[in-house]
């Protein structure tokens, strides 16, 4: 609850996907601030019951429910929308998975795997992964944008120049996104709220959680954004620091080949160092490991690194 926001936005005010053509579910005005109550990306198919087969069941149509979309009251095409992150209300509850087919190491990970969370949602203390380990929190929200000008009703999955399904962790409480506007009003929603990701969400899946999330919005006329910006308040990574990190690689001519081996490493190292099964060592990597370029230059080879925060087993 938000005692001085201008606005809710409840639960039960949602679509699956993007589209110019859905109608507003509120309208705002520049400089009002707004409060989003968001499902998990699950859109509470997966409940405290649910088995490891409710994750095979899962429909990419209806997946990271957005709450909204807000009519923004004098948005127009070649404006920017800035949308800071004032602060996040979590449940204290969540999941994590293995999806069969998606996530990096799909070709390797193939049956189901489903984890649960809790964690203390006032003081956002790390949070114990029962397999192994403790992982701090940063909870922010992955899918943030607006309406595309195409027509039609686009997907939530693929992340898009007007936001989405951007899963850019360091949206925390103080952060400020903009987003390009294309249409009338903007359009924005908000969905898919994590109370930890690592860099990449490797596995697919973050500390999937529902959240309510505060969020202020300001019109910049006639920016002519090509693709989304954003600011953070401060560091974004003195949270995971305090260990240390190990390091894996992959190298070779392709990013994306040099991302995969990066992980597998990482997950051989977990499993051997950590007594983790494979799978286990996959979904926590998700969570709370971090994938960068660490050499783009030096062809015809690239350098892609998987940093893991060695405090997580501290």
């Amino acid at each position: 609850m938000c005692i001085s926001c201008d606005h809710t936005i409840h639960r039960h005010q949602f679509n699956y996907g993007w589209s110019r053509d859905f109608a507003p579910e509120l309208v705002a005005k520049s400089g009002q601030t707004i409060l989003f109550q968001c499902l998990d990306s699950s859109g509470g198919l997966v409940a405290e019951d649910s088995t490891v087969e409710t994750i095979t069941t899962f429909d990419f149509g209806k997946i990271n429910p957005l709450t909204g979309p807000v009519y923004v009251e004098g948005a127009q095409p070649g404006d920017a929308l800035s949308i800071t992150f004032l602060k996040y209300h979590p449940s204290g509850k969540g999941w994590s998975a293995n999806i069969p087919g998606f996530g990096l190491l799909a070709d390797q990970f193939k049956d189901p795997a489903l984890y649960f969370w809790n964690y203390d949602a006032a003081r956002m203390v790390p949070c114990a992964y029962g397999p192994g380990g403790k992982v701090p929190l940063k909870a922010f929200a992955g899918t943030v944008g607006v309406a595309p000008a195409e027509v039609g009703i686009h997907s939530v999955v693929p992340p898009r120049h007007v936001g989405g399904n951007i899963d850019i962790r360091d949206l925390t409480a103080g952060a400020t996104l903009y987003l390009p506007v294309e249409v009338e009003g903007a359009l924005l929603s908000i969905g898919d709220t994590h109370a930890a990701q690592g860099d990449g969400e490797v596995a697919g899946s973050a500390i999937e959680t529902q959240m309510d999330v505060e969020i202020r919005i300001d019109i910049i006329k006639d920016a002519k954004l090509k693709s989304p910006w954003c600011r953070t308040p401060g560091p974004v990574t003195r949270h995971l620091d305090g260990d240390g990190y190990e390091i894996t690689t992959g190298i070779g001519s392709d990013l994306m080949v040099g991302a995969r081996e990066a992980v597998m490493r990482m997950v051989d190292l977990l499993s051997a160092r950590h007594g983790l099964s494979p799978i286990d060592a996959y979904m926590l990597c998700s969570v709370c490991g971090d994938l960068r370029v660490s050499a783009v230059v030096n062809r015809p080879n690239w350098v892609v690194s998987f940093y893991f925060p060695r405090i997580v087993f501290r």
